[in-house]
């Protein structure tokens, strides 16, 4: 009887846990992919600005250990942790809904941004703390996020659709508002959470400078350099693609392009899922990495030719293998590389250079390119991704040139 009750009590855990993912990444599905529509086609920002808003998020990542992290491993239980910042979050982001003045809400999101930051390390911490077996189950608690974030897009387009028939219910700042929405949704179910008291032996917020000898390592320098140049280029996607696919060049209608973009998330849990676990045994990380890295300029070669639009909309498609096929076994290649006593830091160190600084300086930077290619007459669009297709390429030749796949470095 007290092992059925534990099994059941595991399930449960197991449900909120998933449930926590689902609503997590759907608060960021809701606004991430199409706010730079909403700034540049409803509120009439420039790509700089627009840019500018979007690193601060990857900006907050790097301070957010010493925010909600030390909170929650020193003073109060994780779940209450993200239950404060998830309510705080939401009304917050509700009331920038209402906002149109640029210097207000670059300020209103920045304050969003240190508070939302925390909770993705938060979320993973309390699964992993609560999972019997993390590394088989944490997979199938993740992936609920990546439906999150699907669910999230499709039911902006829903209410998209809706308003154009009933002008009622149309909102200027809809996907905040949606994204304010689950925020409190999550905030008031984190108190259902499994109770993780804090975690007195947890690492320092720097904790990632202990793995920066590793960059002593010829071979895992280059690695760390590409992913950094990467991870810049990959933000021309997540801040430009939705005016692109909204722009006259491929004509998606401002109320669907949140549920074409969604095609990304989906061939995402279909590479991870399936693709990733063959190719991995089979050619190792170099060729499977090598793959990823090709994928990034076939897909913007696709955004510069721009025809037919079928072509644009379903190269969205790559993103799976751009993303999973880079970055998952980019970090799964660091956890084989790293000396069993730093892996935790080598993982802080690749996501401070990709999440943290490659995204921030990428946001800034495509939104820079986007400003500099728009003229009185309208975006370049073709100019504009024509910048990291030039890159990604030369990332890919860089990464078959000299990446040298290794089983652990040896560091002196």
């Amino acid at each position: 009887m007290k092992k059925e009750d534990e099994r059941e009590g595991l399930m449960s855990a197991k449900f909120r846990l998933s449930v926590m993912m689902f609503l997590q990444y759907a608060i960021w599905g809701a606004w991430a992919p199409v706010l730079s529509d909403y700034l540049i086609n409803k509120l009439g920002f420039s790509g700089a600005q627009v840019g500018a808003i979007y690193s601060l998020l990857p900006l907050a990542t790097i301070l957010s250990p010493f925010i909600g992290g030390q909170l929650a491993d020193r003073y109060f239980p994780t779940q209450k942790v993200i239950a404060f910042l998830q309510l705080f979050g939401g009304g917050l982001l509700i009331y920038t809904s209402t906002v149109t003045h640029y210097p207000t809400l670059m300020g209103l999101m920045l304050f969003y941004s240190l508070l939302y930051a925390p909770t993705l390390a938060l979320t993973n911490s309390i699964a992993f703390i609560n999972l019997e077996n993390s590394e088989k189950e944490f997979g199938i608690i993740r992936v609920w996020g990546t439906i999150g974030w699907i669910v999230a897009g499709l039911s902006l387009a829903g209410w998209r659709y809706l308003g154009e028939a009933l002008p009622s219910f149309t909102y200027r700042g809809d996907t905040l508002l949606l994204a304010g929405l689950f925020s409190l949704i999550m905030g008031i179910f984190s108190f259902k959470l499994p109770h993780t008291p804090p975690q007195k032996d947890a690492p320092k917020p720097w904790a990632f400078l202990e793995a920066v000898k590793m960059l002593r390592d010829k071979n895992f320098l280059i690695f760390i350099i590409i992913s950094f140049v990467v991870a810049t280029e990959l933000q021309f996607y997540y801040v430009l693609t939705a005016p692109y696919l909204t722009s006259k060049v491929i004509g998606v209608s401002s109320s669907a392009v949140s549920g074409v973009m969604v095609i990304a998330q989906i061939a995402e849990i279909f590479v991870m899922a399936l693709l990733l676990p063959y190719f991995l045994p089979r050619y190792g990380i170099k060729k499977t990495m090598v793959i990823g890295v090709l994928a990034w300029p076939i897909r913007y070669i696709i955004f510069v030719i721009a025809y037919p639009a079928w072509l644009v909309i379903a190269s969205l498609a790559l993103h799976g293998f751009c993303y999973v096929f880079f970055f998952t076994a980019a970090f799964i290649y660091v956890d084989e590389v790293a000396p069993r006593d730093i892996r935790a830091s080598a993982q802080s160190l690749i996501a401070i250079v990709v999440l943290g600084l490659g995204s921030f300086l990428g946001s800034l930077f495509s939104g820079w390119i986007q400003t500099v290619f728009t003229t009185e007459a309208g975006t370049n669009w073709r100019g504009v991704f024509s910048i990291p297709a030039v890159l990604t390429i030369l990332c890919a030749l860089a990464f078959v040139a000299f990446f040298r796949e290794k089983k652990k470095l040896e560091l002196t």
